[in-house]
This record gives structure tokens, sequence and C-alpha cells, in this order.
């Protein structure tokens, strides 16, 4: 896999940007950014999907304290249902990016598109099995909302977030129908929607 952080040659400090939940009903979608350090490799980056947790949880510890620069944010179920997912996640990378404490002069996206950053820009598809620093941000990303939801499984233990992380199961399809849905649902997400509109 190709790292790039800072590349002493070019002399250009190189950000990745990932996120995670777009196809949940429930909770933030969450991106992460990241600028690794060349000088403090990390070993074992992968696309957070392919890690298990206990790997990922590892890395997740290891990427915060090694990076240069990382930053964690989210888009609200709120924002989801008012621009709609494919923008939400643009502005949750955005924040991301915005919210690093070094400021990149290149940012690698995963995806087909880039959110509206200050600085260069270009997306990767598939990005995060290629890119190094995307790996990383797709780590954090995902350990942070599995965390959420984990927080979220408290609350409603009837929902079973802690096992489908809010994906449209049927264990959450029959939680939905039985219970309702919670503030934290997504109402523009179509099951949410049409059981909203059944009641």
């Amino acid at each position: 896999m190709q790292s790039l952080g800072f590349d002493f040659s070019a002399g250009k400090l190189v950000a990745g940007v990932d996120e995670v939940g777009r196809g949940p009903l429930v909770g933030n979608v969450v991106a992460a950014a990241v600028i690794l350090n060349p000088e403090k490799p990390i070993s074992g980056l992968a696309d957070s999907k392919k890690l298990s947790e206990k790997k990922r949880n590892q890395l997740y510890a290891e990427i915060k304290d090694k990076a240069l620069a990382w930053c964690v944010a989210s888009a609200s179920p709120e924002e989801i249902d008012e621009i709609n997912i494919l923008h939400a996640s643009m502005l949750a990378m955005k924040r991301a990016v915005e919210g690093l404490n070094i400021t990149p002069e290149f940012v690698y996206v995963d995806g087909n598109r880039c959110p509206d950053l200050k600085c260069p820009s270009e997306a990767v598809v598939k990005g995060d099995s290629k890119i190094a620093e995307i790996s990383a941000a797709s780590i954090l990303a995902k350990v942070d909302r599995d965390r959420e939801m984990e927080l979220l499984d408290k609350e409603y233990p009837q929902y079973g977030f802690a096992k489908h992380k809010g994906y449209p199961t049927a264990v959450h399809f029959a939680a939905l129908t039985e219970h309702g849905p919670l503030p934290e649902h997504r109402r523009s997400f179509k099951p949410v929607r049409e059981l909203l509109e059944t009641k």
C-alpha cells in the first residue's frame, strides 16, 4: 500500500479522508482525516471493513499515537435528513479535514467525489485499500461510529445496535416495527419514513 505522508522531496503534507455510516438507518455519518508520519510507520493498515474488531481497535490507538495529525468529525441525523446522505457525508469529510491541527497541502478522498476543500484534492475509488492515509482515516471513523452505536445500544438495548450497528438488518426492521423510530433514526431513509407514514 502506498503511504504518502509528508512527501519530503515535493515538500507536501498529504492527508487521507474517509467516511463511515452512509447505509445505516440511525445515527451520525462519521468521517476522519489523517496525516501520517513517515518517521513513525504503522504496519497492517487496510480497509477498516477487512480488519477484525480487535485489530481495528489496536490500529486506532496506534494511529492516534503516531500520526502527525488526525481529526474525527460527523454530520447528524438531522443534517442527513435536511441535505441528504451524500451531502452530509461530504460535510462530515470537510469538517474532518478542516479540524486537523496541521493544514494539509493535498488531500486524498476515498470514493468518486471530493468535498469542497480549501486545498487541492483527488478522489480515489477503493482508496481505503490503496492509500495508507485513507486506510488510517477509515479505521478511525469506523471505530468511532461503532462506539457510538454501542452507546446507543446501552440506551436502547431492544434495538440491537451493538450487533447490527444501525444497518438495515431483519433484527433492526423487527425492532423498528415493534418499538417505532428513535430521535436518532434518519427520517428521510425509506424504511423509517414509510413506518412514520403508516403510524
